[in-house]
């Protein structure tokens, strides 16, 4: 099967690199890599169109409406059977994350997902995201699987949609909702670390950033029916086991 890994940029030339590299070295062969660009003026569109890799990498500059409208024109240009997206600041973990993803995707799930690292500008782990396996109803428990990790037969954007782009933060959690919760697919975890996420984003940058990211999350749930703020309030909660249990494996 072939593999779409969607990767959407804007001004991002000193990290774009190191994600490029992570996909370039994946032993998996049937990879494409598509860039959607927004528009950069340091050198990200022109970087990324250079690169060479052993995978096909795929690059289009176009303005767009924000991060969700240039990840639904990377899913029209993908000829994936499986599409997964990798942020510009982030990176695999490892050289064999896209084979292990396609070896996990048996017939009988739509999608694949597994644990993420946050990591600092040196590559320390300051939050360690362990998945768990998946069960459906935990949804309305504050669960969601992490979100970079996830891998999805195209099946599933043709049934049941791609991002809305109204969304400016939330887009993923509003997508997942639809697709987990409201449409029900089945999924498989990996249990291993797949993505190297880096700290910082729109959400957690800065105080509107969390407050719009916040009021985004609640509309999505009652928008699926999935919850509201109690589910609101576990989510946020998880977050806190996961720094804590870093601090338990460390010794602390």
């Amino acid at each position: 099967m072939k593999i779409s890994i969607i990767t959407p940029v804007l001004n991002r030339v000193d990290t774009l690199e190191r994600t490029l590299r992570s996909v370039s070295m994946q032993t998996y062969e049937d990879i494409e890599h598509i860039i959607q660009d927004g528009g950069s003026t340091d050198g990200s569109a022109s970087l990324a169109s250079t690169w060479r890799s052993p995978h096909p990498v795929r690059v289009q500059s176009a303005r767009d409406r924000g991060i969700y409208d240039a990840i639904n024109t990377g899913i029209a240009r993908c000829d994936g059977d499986v599409i997964g997206l990798l942020g510009s600041d982030d990176y695999l973990a490892d050289p064999q994350v896209i084979r292990d993803v396609a070896n996990a995707l048996t017939k009988d799930v739509d999608g694949i997902y597994g644990d993420l690292d946050l990591i600092s500008a040196s590559g320390r782990v300051l939050r360690h995201w362990r998945a768990g396996p998946f069960r459906r109803n935990r949804m309305q428990w504050g669960w969601a699987p992490p979100h970079p990790t996830l891998y999805l037969r195209r099946e599933v954007f043709n049934r049941l949609g791609a991002y809305d782009a109204d969304y400016r933060i939330a887009g993923d959690y509003d997508a997942m909702l639809r697709w987990i919760w409201a449409g029900d697919i089945r999924l498989a975890y990996l249990p291993r670390v797949l993505v190297k996420m880096a700290q910082g984003g729109a959400s957690t940058g800065s105080a509107l950033g969390l407050w719009t990211k916040t009021r985004e999350d609640y509309r999505a749930l009652r928008r699926h029916k999935a919850g509201g703020l109690g589910t609101l309030a576990a989510k946020n909660l998880r977050k806190v086991g996961q720094f804590r249990a870093l601090m338990w494996g460390a010794g602390h």
